[in-house]
């Protein structure tokens, strides 16, 4: 993807391949073009909000586990493209208290932006979600990653192309894949999407954080330019279909 510091360098990896230049142009260019039309692409397709899991975790107002168990917090790493996106959609969301981007999937040897980004890796931009089982639940959490993010894409999201920017649940429990894979069979069931989910599940072995210039990022860029063409219209989804889940601030109180 084109990121580039508030400075207006380059971040991480020094530059881009003419294809990848003019890939990001291309669909700047018909993001703006049926924008005016009233064409929906991209972050600016009609929002579809995916409909709740029947199959999900114990949390919210379970008595199946005791208060102690419930209480203790629990993260999920979730993959949807670019991770400055990621990051920003879960960091408005009720119930989470942590986000983190960084890399899972691939080895710690080139667990690094320059590596990633380039395709160079097994790695996929990923995010850490921390969250509070008692207030969310991941079927909560994963009704949000379905209907802010097209599953149905492989390898893609946006103007970001590359096995780095796939689809990806990496889940770390037998409970956390089975509700991920009841999930995405009952989503293909419904026929919600156009066409059949890709997302893998992916075993987590190790989540690796990204340079800390990754961190916030959105929050603390408003204005650049990636951000405002595909970050924030995101969260704008998020505010318009999950309005009780949505908070203005990216940290709890």
């Amino acid at each position: 993807m084109t990121k580039r510091s508030a400075a207006g360098l380059l971040v991480g990896k020094a530059t881009l391949s003419p294809l990848r230049r003019i890939s990001v142009a291309l669909t700047t260019i018909l993001i703006s073009a049926c924008s005016g039309l009233g064409i929906g692409v991209g972050p600016c397709a009609p929002a579809a909000k995916a409909p709740p899991p029947k199959m999900d975790s114990s949390g919210v107002g379970s008595t199946e586990l005791p208060a102690a168990a419930t209480a203790r917090r629990r993260s999920i790493v979730l993959a949807a493209g670019c991770f400055w996106c990621v990051e920003s959609v879960f960091s408005h969301v009720k119930g989470v208290t942590d986000v983190v981007s960084g890399y899972a999937g691939g080895r710690k040897e080139d667990a690094n932006y320059h590596q990633v980004s380039g395709g160079q890796t097994d790695h996929a931009e990923s995010v850490r979600i921390l969250y509070d089982p008692t207030q969310i639940t991941l079927g909560e959490l994963l009704q949000i990653f379905f209907s802010t993010h097209d599953p149905t894409t492989k390898d893609r999201q946006g103007p970001d192309r590359g096995h780095q920017y796939r689809s990806a649940i990496f889940y770390a429990t037998d409970e956390e894949r089975a509700v991920a894979e009841a999930y995405i069979r009952e989503l293909d069931a419904s026929g919600h999407f156009d066409r059949p989910i890709v997302t893998t599940l992916e075993k987590l072995d190790v989540f690796f954080d990204a340079e800390p210039y990754h961190q916030d990022f959105v929050e603390l860029h408003p204005d650049h330019g990636y951000v405002v063409q595909w970050a924030l219209p995101k969260l704008k989804k998020l505010e318009h279909l999950f309005p009780q889940r949505f908070r203005a601030k990216t940290k709890p109180e």
